[in-house]
């Protein structure tokens, strides 16, 4: 009996190590595959595309829906910089989703909206809408004010009311680099099979904003927002660049994202859960697969788009709990493309990773820590694992964020300053120390609540609130 039971902890001690060392290693190998590909890309864009980018030949003309609910403390700011922005002809369609506070009264008060009587083909269902406003200062700027839906019901609303044959969904509380569209946008026309694109997403916090656009990038001060730094930084620049190789990205960040209307209307548009941006995505590959249509879904890492990220703890933990909710829903609504060879690299090694990786991974990790914690008290930790364990979960962990971070600056230099520089160095080894334990408790804890279909809160600052401002160019 005491045999049996010391082969089984041996077991389990050994079943923890291969996960966390698959998992590490397969992060390090999209590193590896993110720094040459990276490379290849930014040559390219240097040598032959920038100046049909700067010149504005590559376009096709856009819509620009912003989903807002209860955003009075960003709204504004955020239609300034977006009507900013260099792109030869666009229309920015803000969808006032019901909301409780002053989001539609600023709005009308800053950009002089008159109501529209504009009919609306209601090809994607969704709630009611009230009224629609045009701008007498910006005639490309739309507001619609509708009933609330939920988020995926105001981008099923913006896609119904918009006119252009792509759509970029943004937050409301997030802000596009000035050529993030040309840059982003210029692949459809290049290639007729790009469905979808996605640009990179990075943390505002911290940083210097002058008029809408951000000037100088700069380090968060709060640790909590510095820890997302790192966070965005891994999980863009080395996750999502791998799986451009295999045509097996699952998802396009709800931050920003853009694609062709057609395909998505083809599809039944946005489907109402909390992860609207993953289940977008993985119902257009199926799609496109079960159809023969072919297609490509496709990141790009040099158009930015600069967002809002929770700045103290409950709202972080609730965020991140709602993210997990989505992607167990999202690979559950499409449970029928697991391992199926019928979806080609989607199916046989995209899905997979998520449901084994991101779902099932804050569950293993849970327990490893659990058990690790148990072994010791109870005087059953082989010091041996104890070794193995820091130095594969700990150790390595932290090499690869530090790594993601040298690599995000060695190839764009986004930080101008060393102490901001050195400042993510740390954090990005101090991750794995209570921070990533902090995040990975929570996600466990959604794996039990992913039937629910709550947003939860997450408090908005405004803009000023969590940048360096500099004096502020006017539109007008």
């Amino acid at each position: 009996m005491i045999e049996a039971l010391a082969y089984t902890l041996l077991g389990f001690q050994i079943f923890i190590l291969s996960y966390f060392t698959a998992v590490n290693g397969l992060y390090t190998t999209f590193v590896v595959i993110s720094l040459y590909h990276i490379f290849k890309f930014a040559v390219l864009i240097r040598k032959e595309r920038v100046e049909k980018v700067v010149s504005r030949v590559l376009y096709r003309p856009i819509s620009i829906i912003v989903p807002a609910y209860n955003e009075e403390q960003t709204i504004v700011d955020n239609v300034k910089s977006l009507l900013s922005l260099n792109y030869p002809e666009f229309e920015l369609v803000v969808v006032n989703d019901g909301s409780q506070d002053s989001t539609l009264q600023r709005l009308i008060e800053s950009f002089r909206l008159v109501r529209l009587d504009r009919p609306v083909r209601l090809v994607l269902n969704h709630r009611e809408i009230r009224n629609i406003y045009v701008s007498l200062d910006f005639p490309n700027l739309l507001v619609v004010d509708k009933e609330n839906g939920g988020k995926a019901d105001a981008l099923n609303c913006g896609i119904n009311v918009c006119s252009y044959p792509l759509f970029c969904c943004i937050d409301a509380d997030s802000i596009l680099e000035e050529t993030a569209l040309l840059r982003a946008s210029r692949l459809f026309v290049e290639d007729r099979e790009v469905v979808a694109t996605g640009g990179f997403v990075r943390v505002l916090n911290g940083s210097v904003v002058s008029g809408g656009n951000v000037v100088e990038i700069r380090a968060p001060k709060k640790w909590i927002e510095t820890f997302q730094v790192i966070e965005y930084v891994r999980g863009f620049l080395t996750g999502r660049t791998a799986w451009n190789i295999f045509n097996s990205l699952l998802i396009i960040s709800g931050a920003f994202g853009i694609f062709r209307k057609d395909m998505v209307v083809r599809i039944g548009g946005y489907r109402k859960t909390v992860g609207e941006d993953m289940d977008l995505v993985v119902r257009l590959h199926k799609y496109c697969t079960d159809n023969k249509i072919p297609y490509k879904i496709l990141f790009l890492p040099d158009p930015v788009c600069w967002t809002q990220v929770p700045s103290d703890v409950k709202s972080l933990l609730s965020q991140r709990n709602r993210w997990h909710r989505g992607l167990i829903d999202s690979l559950w609504h499409s449970k029928e493309m697991f391992f199926n060879p019928k979806y080609r690299w989607a199916g046989v090694f995209g899905f997979p990773y998520f449901f084994f990786v991101e779902a099932l991974g804050p569950t293993v990790e849970f327990i490893g820590y659990l058990s690790v914690i148990a072994f010791y008290l109870t005087g059953l930790l082989a010091r041996d694992f104890a070794l193995l364990f820091f130095l594969v979960a700990f150790l390595w962990g932290s090499l690869i964020s530090t790594g993601s971070v040298l690599l995000d600056n060695l190839m764009y230099r986004r930080y101008g300053r060393l102490r901001d520089i050195l400042k993510l160095l740390l954090f990005g080894f101090l991750e794995m120390f209570g921070y990533r334990q902090m995040i990975v408790m929570e996600r466990f804890t959604a794996t039990f609540q992913f039937w629910y279909r709550s947003w939860g809160r997450q408090r908005r600052k405004k803009i000023h609130e969590i940048t360096r401002q500099t004096a502020q160019k006017s539109l007008n």
